[in-house]
């Protein structure tokens, strides 16, 4: 078994990074490598924006390479229970959102001619409980109404037309949803933002940020010092760097994911016949799919803790025992793949996205980043040359965490608190 993302393992090498120093000047500076930051790069370098891209890592590897492989519509929360506490009118601009983001990811795949296993097979939203259903009837009816005609309400006989599982009762089913290998998505993202001039550095940590005037700033990094007469702060839940601002606003949370060896066709064909991504109704659920290569990718929130070799090891071990529950006839399958680490929680859930000390920032996309990171770099480089119009998050306060529930301390508290809401709920 592998400790490492099957997304980063089976995609190609990014080649088009900048080898040498960073340095000089730019019109913007990006910081984080993940979807966020390769597609503000792409989109200002088309625009013929001088853009430099600062990552710690390895591209597309922190966050961006620890998802399902979901591109779906939809906003994190209950849509219904989201309507009755903000508004219908404010619950469906932000719907829309998600629409346009899902959108925004197929063009950019379409234009720039991105290979990465992109197909639609719709959203199906799992009742874990049977009072589950009741709950995804009425959001069901809300959203057919008010926002999404092509939803369907899955009813709990109907099931096993849908999933070779007797362990869910009922599903709601969003045929927007989409699928992609992300691993290729995030490369093809850079080799994009290459060659159309994006200056692109791995292993170029940033350690301090000087502001010079206005949204001028000397940004410095572990491969140089730059200029920058914008910088693009997209570095999600990173615990490192001065960003401790960003850090207090949100709860990094860890989300851990399983790959199985190789199935056969048949069988899955009898488990999943329509190859949906599915994510169950539970706080501390999860969500799943197949790959291109006809494994089983099995991923939640196994463990609320840090990730290193032997956390990741033990949160595999949570997501087998889950996935042999649902799926019996799996128990005995060899785990390929297992790896994990944080993504960015708000309190709320929706993302954020601004200026503070003129520093621009869009993160907190709260388990829906891959479609809405990837919107909101396009978006960001219209809000950094004067559309702030654009930015769907630009009237919600940010506030910090009490408490701060960044720090890694916190995590099992925040882990009680949701199983408990699955317990009474």
């Amino acid at each position: 078994m592998k400790l490492e993302s099957y997304w980063l393992d089976t995609a190609p090498v990014f080649n088009g990074g900048v080898q040498g120093d960073v340095e000089g000047r730019a019109d913007v500076v990006v910081i984080g490598g993940g979807f966020t930051g390769l597609s503000a790069a792409l989109e200002l370098a088309t625009r013929g924006v001088s853009v430099t891209l600062l990552e710690a890592g390895r591209i597309a590897g922190q966050a961006s390479g620890r998802n399902g492989g979901q591109c779906n519509t939809g906003v994190a929360q209950d849509f219904a229970s989201l309507a009755d506490s903000i508004g219908l009118e404010r619950a469906r601009d932000f719907y829309r959102a998600y629409e346009s983001a899902v959108a925004s990811v197929e063009s950019i795949v379409s234009r720039h001619q991105i290979e990465c296993d992109f197909i639609r097979t719709g959203k199906l939203k799992l009742a874990a409980k049977p009072k589950h259903f009741d709950k995804l009837a009425r959001t069901y009816d809300v959203l057919r109404r008010e926002v999404d005609a092509q939803v369907e309400l899955i009813a709990p006989q109907q099931m096993r037309s849908e999933i070779g599982s007797d362990g869910f009762h009922g599903g709601l089913l969003q045929r927007n949803g989409v699928q992609m290998h992300m691993g290729k998505f995030g490369v093809g993202l850079a080799q994009a933002g290459a060659r159309h001039g994006a200056r692109i550095f791995d292993n170029a940590a940033v350690t301090q940020l000087k502001r010079i005037e206005g949204e001028r700033y000397e940004v410095t990094s572990t491969r140089g010092v730059i200029r920058a007469d914008r910088v693009l702060v997209a570095t999600g839940p990173s615990r490192q760097g001065p960003l401790q601002w960003f850090q207090k606003r949100m709860a990094p949370v860890g989300s851990f994911i399983v790959v199985t060896e190789p199935l056969p066709v048949q069988q899955l064909d009898a488990l999943f016949p329509h190859r949906r991504s599915y994510v169950t109704s539970l706080n501390i659920g999860n969500y799943f799919r197949v790959t291109p290569d006809n494994r089983l990718l099995w991923g939640g929130r196994a463990r609320f803790a840090m990730s290193d070799p032997r956390s990741d090891a033990k949160s595999g071990e949570v997501l087998r025992n889950g996935l042999a529950r649902y799926f019996p006839e799996l128990a005995a399958t060899r785990i390929d793949y297992c790896w994990g680490g944080l993504v960015d929680i708000t309190v709320d859930r929706f993302p954020r996205a601004g200026r503070h000390e003129g520093l621009y920032y869009s993160m907190g996309y709260s388990g829906h980043g891959v479609q809405m990171s990837t919107h909101m770099g396009r978006v960001m480089a219209d809000v950094m040359f004067g559309s702030d119009d654009a930015n769907p998050w630009r009237t919600l306060q940010w506030p910090p965490v009490p408490g701060h529930a960044g720090r890694a301390w916190m995590l099992p508290l925040i882990g009680a608190y949701y199983r408990m809401q699955d317990i009474l709920h």
